[in-house]
């Protein structure tokens, strides 16, 4: 294991998005700079965007919120996110989520900490590719054992439940991490499929672990006229407390708020105690004042307004940003079904811009941003050597459309420059 030049401390990797931005600024990028373009980054644009609800310019914190918030976060939080899942996804359903079946924490990445801290000695199934930060989550705690479930491209990046249950059955797996929609291809698993799914966890005792932070950023079978369409895994939860199945989210995508840093766990009340425990040495809890004021963002209405609009922005630069990618000669070999990237293939270009890594740092020149396809490859402690995602980038459609088309424009320049 490579160590530090002080002693005691072992060398980490940055994750891709954290890497890529690292050396764009080592050339000169600022977030503010109009000279670049971000096409790398992990997060929506943040501004307003036409039929979404006003966005937050102030806060009013109350002087009692200076305190510290419990560490599985404010009650009336909890309750307020189980109200949401149970009016989207359970009105039909005997059993209802309540606060004690919900866990706030500060991010994405602190909720999941939490779980993997809490997971015992189990084999841990996550798929390839995947979000980036996966890897360091996966390889830093040492109780369970990361086994990858690869997707493949002939399949469109899905996976059939045969399949799954067959990883379950022959690898001996308690668990199961993903995104859904995954982060970087954009598919998705829903209805009967991710219905079986759940069957599967019920079934063979083995948990799944559900990241949804791009829940609402849905483009396939629309609903009617006005009626965004959201997938939760909460929809196929049959009994709350013996279903095991974790659900992760919060206001950094689906709401567009990043630097608000709020997320919740939904679970079983014996995992969110579990993993409130870990989060009492962990982290201590998330920002007292901003669980406060997230608040009305859950409100049914609102949420609806905001998927809504969100929705009709995001397709229109998915559809803008595959066009533009195909026409280059870039292959989009799945479109996405969710999130705002695009998983983007190369080796039909000259060399050397065939290799996400090497076309990454050319076109840096052109100060546009992107992030190579083998960050994905979720590694834990490198105990692969090869990748079969050196020839793909992952390119974002989160910034606003001028930006996007400036991005593209660079990414356009980079190619006739090897032509």
């Amino acid at each position: 294991m490579p160590y530090t030049t002080i002693p005691g401390f072992r060398k980490l990797s940055r994750t891709g998005v954290i890497y890529v931005t690292d050396k764009a600024i080592q050339k000169g990028f600022e977030p503010n700079n109009k000279d670049w373009v971000n096409l790398g980054q992990g997060a929506p644009e943040t501004g307003h965007i036409e039929g979404a609800p006003p966005r937050i310019k102030a806060l009013h914190i109350n002087l009692d919120l200076h305190e510290y918030s419990p560490v599985a976060g404010q009650k009336k939080l909890r309750q307020k996110v189980a109200d949401l899942y149970n009016y989207l996804y359970r009105q039909d359903k005997k059993t209802q989520y309540s606060w004690e079946n919900v866990s706030i924490s500060g991010g994405g990445r602190v909720a999941l900490t939490r779980i993997a801290a809490a997971l015992g000695n189990i084999n841990l199934g996550h798929f390839l590719p995947d979000y980036t930060a996966y890897e360091e989550l996966l390889s830093v705690f040492k109780a369970f054992m990361p086994i990858p479930i690869l997707y493949d491209a002939a399949h469109k990046y899905q996976i059939s439940i045969e399949y799954i249950k067959n990883e379950i059955i022959g690898r001996g797996l308690k668990a199961i991490l993903m995104s859904n929609p995954c982060n970087p291809t954009g598919q998705l698993v829903e209805g009967k499929t991710l219905q079986q799914m759940l069957e599967l966890a019920r079934n063979y005792k083995c948990t799944f672990i559900l990241d949804e932070f791009y829940s609402h950023y849905i483009y396939t079978n629309k609903t009617a006229i006005g009626t965004p369409r959201m997938v939760s895994a909460a929809e196929y939860v049959e009994d709350i407390e013996h279903d095991p199945v974790i659900i992760v989210d919060g206001i950094t995508k689906n709401w567009r708020y990043p630097g608000w840093r709020v997320s919740w766990t939904l679970a079983p009340k014996e995992v969110i105690n579990t993993i409130t425990n870990a989060g009492s040495f962990l982290d201590g809890g998330a920002s007292h004042p901003i669980q406060n004021e997230i608040l009305s963002m859950l409100d049914p209405d609102y949420v609806i307004q905001n998927a809504k609009a969100l929705q009709e922005c995001f397709s229109i630069k998915r559809k803008y940003t595959i066009d533009r990618l195909r026409n280059m000669g870039i292959e989009v070999e799945a479109e996405p079904q969710g999130t705002f990237y695009v998983w983007a293939k190369l080796s039909t270009l000259p060399e050397p811009i065939n290799d996400g890594m090497h076309f990454f740092e050319i076109a840096l020149e052109e100060k546009v941003i992107t992030v190579p396809g083998i960050f994905f490859d979720i590694n834990p402690e490198k105990r692969r050597t090869h990748s079969r995602f050196n020839q793909y980038i992952r390119i974002s459609f989160g910034p606003n459309l001028s930006e996007l088309q400036r991005g593209l424009d660079a990414i356009e320049r980079v190619i006739k420059r090897h032509k």
